[in-house]
């Protein structure tokens, strides 16, 4: 049926609302900072690290927000986690949902307690914090019609690490395919394997390319995913409609 009607299928990225989620006037972070100021946005890294028990360090912190479900790849992260470990990096996760994913992040927690660190629960500021304090967002998911924690992270200048697939396909480009307009990393197949390649990609960019990573970080606060971009897409599409002849 979808196929037969291909012709009349949109799709609409979803938008977040940019004067809540703004880095220079959240209430909820650390250290508030704009597309100019950006390197004040380390103070929230440090601030992140301090609350969730971790030690101070300018490593790359990579954040992961989300329910907690086979949907979202969690188990691509389970399964090399020890390798990831392996990297100077830190690993911060929020979240609530499947017994077997709560009770599997609280282990890791406990294995490598200098470096990863665990909220099991809601949490709105403590999410807010995250995308103001990592570096990098990870979303190995199994399948995402659109995605809203590549947004938030986008925003606060936070780069997204994903699998390609759905809204974040569209919404995430590859800054080793796409020099100009990239804004993270990502990877085709859902595999744990180049998950951890692509993971080892970033954290290399971070650490070698810091001019680069810098202009990264302020193209991805400079993006438009505001809601005003999406309405004005429904606005064209519902003038396409009373053109069309039924």
């Amino acid at each position: 049926m979808l196929k037969n009607r291909a012709k009349d299928l949109y799709g609409i990225v979803n938008g977040i609302d940019y004067d809540v989620f703004n880095p220079e006037t959240d209430p909820r972070i650390h250290k508030n900072y704009n597309v100019e100021t950006f390197k004040l946005k380390v103070e929230n890294k440090y601030a992140l690290q301090k609350e969730m028990g971790l030690p101070k360090k300018d490593v790359p912190v990579i954040g992961l927000i989300s329910r907690l479900t086979g949907q979202k790849g969690l188990n691509l992260i389970m399964d090399e986690i020890d390798e990831m470990m392996k990297e100077d990096i830190q690993f911060v996760l929020l979240g609530a949902g499947d017994e077997y994913y709560e009770t599997g992040f609280k282990k890791i927690q406990e294995k490598y307690p200098e470096k990863v660190g665990v909220f099991i629960g809601f949490n709105a500021p403590l999410a807010q914090r995250i995308y103001a304090g990592s570096d990098m967002f990870l979303m190995p998911s199994r399948f995402e019609p659109c995605g809203l924690g590549q947004l938030f992270s986008l925003r606060y200048g936070t780069i997204p690490i994903v699998r390609s697939t759905g809204g974040l396909a569209e919404t995430v480009i590859d800054i080793d395919k796409d020099k100009k307009n990239g804004n993270g990393f990502s990877y085709e197949e859902f595999t744990s394997k180049d998950m951890l390649k692509t993971i080892k990609r970033a954290i290399k960019f971070y650490n070698e390319k810091p001019l680069e990573w810098e202009s990264m970080v302020k193209r991805a606060m400079s993006e438009d995913y505001s809601w005003n971009k999406s309405a004005s897409k429904y606005s064209d599409l519902y003038a396409k409609l009373m053109k069309k002849k039924i």
